[in-house]
């Protein structure tokens, strides 16, 4: 999905999070929605969940969270939380949203490494 600017088609933004869990790296694409509450966590090596959240709609980008859950068994516990806000830097280019981040949780501490980078924001 994309849209035209003065002729030229332009990707929808896409964030693209490394997500790495006991040495194995799950690559999770987001693209732009209305409504946040059904996207989906995904399972990351049976010990977190990971849910990545983009509000906006066409070239425009409203704000990105991200969620990370520790799954406790009985429930997903929420362990990390992060807002970005605009402005976004624009292009087509990917750029470094995040940093990288290190999570622990658990009774011993098992350790959640993301990073974002996002791109197709336009201006």
């Amino acid at each position: 999905m994309g849209l035209m600017l003065g002729g030229v088609a332009c990707a929808a933004p896409l964030l693209r999070c490394d997500v790495t869990y006991a040495g194995s790296t799950q690559v999770i694409e987001a693209t732009p929605v209305v409504d946040p509450y059904p996207v989906a966590s995904r399972d990351i090596g049976g010990r977190f969940w990971f849910k990545p959240v983009m509000v906006g709609q066409g070239g425009r980008l409203d704000y990105v969270k991200l969620y990370a859950y520790l799954d406790t068994r009985q429930q997903p516990l929420l362990i990390h939380e992060a807002i970005h806000l605009p402005p976004f830097q624009t292009g087509e280019t990917a750029y470094p949203l995040t940093g990288t981040h290190h999570l622990y949780a658990g009774p011993v501490e098992r350790e959640l490494i993301y990073s974002c980078t996002l791109q197709g924001v336009q201006p």
